[in-house]
């Protein structure tokens, strides 16, 4: 899937029409529909307010990263996470690398 189409799939699965993801942008609807029919491509600018908008990352709206995106029940932890200090980021990581190692234990076992 292209830019355009994956942009304009993102804003059908939010609901959102090309005028309120235009306006939650800060671009002309206009300029919205070029870039869904693949006519004219955002400014970096534009890239990130329309990843903000939709609510994920700018390589998921430019790139088919699905199998590598935490799910959406992850995200907003991990999103989360960023906003604690260095010494608490530590300790988030090192509860995940024990569950991954359990969870690998638990397959080379059975």
């Amino acid at each position: 899937m292209e830019f355009p189409e994956r942009l304009a799939t993102l804003r059908q699965e939010r609901h959102l029409s090309q005028q309120a993801l235009a306006d939650a942008v800060g671009v002309h609807v206009t300029q919205m529909r070029r870039y869904e029919a693949g006519a004219s491509n955002p400014t970096l600018d534009v890239l990130r307010n329309l990843a903000k908008a939709l609510r994920v990352s700018a390589d998921t709206l430019l790139f088919d990263v699905t199998e590598r995106s935490p799910d959406a029940s992850l995200r907003l932890q991990f999103e989360a996470v960023a906003q604690l200090d260095a010494h608490e980021k530590r300790v988030v990581k090192d509860v995940l690398d024990a569950l991954l190692l359990k969870h690998d234990a638990k397959q080379w076992a059975g």
